[in-house]
């Protein structure tokens, strides 16, 4: 692939090779966010698990301290009072049948769902629709509720989902470039701690394999696992 000259002068900041700690990872990041935008800062986490296996998979939420930077436009799926309640609570979209419907289409102008459970038998058949996009509701990550106040409030505030992929490995973004360096680092040890608290009891020798944090447009920068793992755990 043929790298832009941008590109390739920021990569000479970052040492091939090296696992950097994790505040210095932080701390480099912001020197290679040069694009010209507000970009965000990505954490990639390579798990020693195996998704194939049920008690394998990695999935939760965590509220990150600083939120994401990103407002995000909440879909609630609900039927009689809890449609009322929903908006009050600041949800951009509230519908019940319609809505399934309609996504059912492949209408998709939204950023997170949340269901009621009473919802759950006409949600379900959106498996296929928003599953792929990591959109489906689940009881696990508390999107699927009838504490509607509380859940769209915290999804606004910056609450995020990680799960790993087919690969094992979780994908977020985490902040943005305008934020300080030590309240990237906060959002980063808070997702951190998140993913170590959820590690599955079969998962035996090393959980965290990798990290890097990266910025959107900008070459990663490889955090030392070990190092990592003593800093936000203790």
């Amino acid at each position: 692939m043929k790298r832009s000259k941008r590109y390739q002068e920021i990569a000479k900041k970052v040492e091939h090779g090296k696992l950097y700690g994790l505040h210095e990872a932080v701390e480099l990041y912001k020197e290679v966010a040069t694009a010209k935008f507000d970009e965000s800062i990505e954490l990639h986490v390579r798990l020693g698990v195996d998704p194939r296996h049920a008690d394998q998979q990695v999935r939760s939420t965590v509220s990150l301290p600083h939120g994401t930077g990103v407002t995000k436009k909440v879909l609630v799926l609900a039927a009689g009072e809890k449609i009322k309640e929903a908006e009050e609570a600041g949800a951009d979209i509230v519908g019940g049948e319609d809505l399934v419907q309609k996504i059912a289409g492949g209408w998709l102008e939204f950023d997170a769902v949340i269901a009621t459970p009473d919802m759950m038998k006409s949600v379900g058949r959106l498996g296929k629709v928003l599953g792929p996009r990591g959109l489906m509701p689940s009881a696990k990550t508390g999107t699927v509720t009838f504490e509607l106040a509380s859940a769209v409030k915290e999804i606004k505030a910056g609450r995020v989902e990680f799960r790993v992929d087919k690969a094992g490995i979780t994908h977020n973004a985490v902040g943005r470039k305008a934020f300080s360096v030590e309240d990237l680092y906060d959002n980063v040890k808070s997702l951190l701690q998140a993913i170590y608290r959820v590690r599955p009891a079969s998962v035996k020798g090393t959980y965290v394999k990798s990290i890097t944090i990266a910025p959107t447009m900008g070459p990663g920068i490889h955090v030392d696992p070990s190092l990592a793992q003593k800093e936000v755990t203790a």
